[in-house]
């Protein structure tokens, strides 16, 4: 049965999707109800504070990179047990890469394959009665969507909420409510997004906060009623293979980017993880079979990572005889050395002819197609894996032969990216299906 759900969606980044999403979350948990998360596209930051907000596991819903049936059963599993699902859309409602139709990566698809309506937060800074037409526009563009109605965001005035609110609803759309203007009430960001969840100080006091705005000005009974869900295809019985039966996998504030619906899958295949913290000088365990270096901030930490003997030396030890591989951080950490942004060289395990730089920042950001060059512990050569890349990291040097081949959503070339060495690979590619 599909668990009934919201996708909290906007016609652009930085209307208040996140705020509002979290606020509701905690608001309705306060309640007593069992509520659920998910993150559409491809985001680690987010569903930590879904997390910390409901208490459950939130979990990536992304079309371009998963098919219809995988959703439905991430969707069905972020949904056990639960009363309702709160999904938190990603940039504007329709925003997505090029790709088949209803596999573009955006929101409004999650939103038509689960049957969840939309509620739009809509930031209505600068405008009163244009926000009607704007509405109109977003619930008449797309018939697979039904659009449950609108919470108003950065409210000015109360006049300022009855001239959108009473304007929107004359076009046939519900108002739930206006939250208005607060310059204080704001999560820490940092150059990937916020700051991640275990970092922000008073998380529990900002979620709550959250909360009581949520319940001072939106209509939470009736967004409860408007959640619905009739998903479009069966769930999937396939799962992602684990690269390794016990995997340690590095999890600090340096490495925290590893997506729950694959550790979901390596553990229902029977593969066991074992965490360690190289912040912390922890070695990945001798007895597991392989290494897995997740992505993360390795650069706001390299002076620790560089200083840690037995993390860097039982890192070189575990490659001498067991597969290691890393993704996007976990990459540059495998690699000779990492410029800071204060352009201070630090060294690090030298298990790859990588060196990477922060001295001179540039965007890297998309969705990847990654076609296997080898065998490997994620499939054969020549099996494809789909993700994303999303780092600031400048690469100085990249010599050894290429872990895989690799296009982006807007082209059709090839090129090589990453590296493999032995049983040592890595790239900034973040595996998500």
């Amino acid at each position: 049965m599909t668990a009934r759900g919201l996708v909290i969606g906007a016609v652009r980044s930085g209307s208040g999707k996140t705020t509002i999403a979290l606020g509701l979350m905690r608001a309705l948990t306060r309640r007593g109800m069992r509520v659920g998360a998910v993150k559409c596209g491809p985001d680690y930051i987010d569903p930590a504070f879904h997390a910390a907000a409901t208490g459950r596991e939130s979990l990536n819903l992304d079309s371009w990179a998963m098919s219809a049936e995988l959703i439905v059963r991430l969707a069905s599993l972020a949904g056990a047990q639960t009363d309702i699902v709160i999904a938190e859309g990603a940039m504007g409602l329709f925003d997505g890469a090029p790709n088949l139709p209803g596999r573009t990566g955006a929101s409004a698809d999650i939103a038509a394959i689960m049957g969840w309506p939309v509620v739009l937060a809509h930031d209505v800074s600068g405008q009163g009665q244009t926000a009607a037409a704007i509405v109109r526009g977003v619930a008449s563009h797309d018939p697979r969507l039904k659009i449950a109605g609108v919470a108003l965001n950065k409210v000015g005035s109360e006049r300022h909420g009855r001239l959108a609110g009473d304007a929107i609803e004359a076009v046939g759309v519900p108002v739930f409510g206006a939250i208005p203007r607060d310059k204080d009430l704001a999560l820490p960001e940092r150059h990937l997004g916020l700051v991640q969840a275990k970092e922000t100080k008073g998380l529990d006091r900002i979620l709550d906060a959250l909360a009581d705005r949520v319940e001072a000005h939106l209509d939470i009974s009736a967004l409860c009623a408007a959640a619905g869900g009739d998903a479009r295809a069966a769930p999937s019985s396939a799962r992602a293979r684990p690269p390794g039966q016990r995997i340690a996998v590095a999890r600090d504030e340096a490495f925290s980017f590893f997506y729950p619906h694959l550790a979901l899958d390596w553990r229902a295949a029977g593969a066991e993880l074992v965490f360690f913290s190289p912040l912390a000088d922890e070695a990945p365990s001798p007895d597991c079979d392989l290494c897995w270096l997740p992505g993360g901030y390795p650069e706001l930490h390299a002076g620790r990572i560089a200083s840690a003997v037995r993390f860097l030396a039982g890192l070189r030890d575990f490659a001498k005889l067991r597969p290691v591989h890393g993704e996007c951080g976990g990459y540059m950490i495998l690699g000779r050395a990492l410029v800071d942004k204060a352009g201070q060289t630090h060294e690090m395990a030298g298990l790859l002819g990588l060196e990477t730089s922060f001295s001179q920042r540039k965007l890297n950001l998309g969705y990847r197609r990654a076609v296997l060059a080898a065998d490997h512990r994620l499939g054969s050569a020549g099996a494809r894996l789909y993700g994303h890349e999303f780092h600031y990291a400048t690469i100085s040097r990249e010599e050894g032969e290429p872990f895989a081949f690799v296009r982006d959503a807007y082209s059709e070339g090839e090129s090589p990216a990453g590296l493999r060495a032995g049983g040592v690979s890595g790239s900034f590619f973040h595996v998500i299906a």
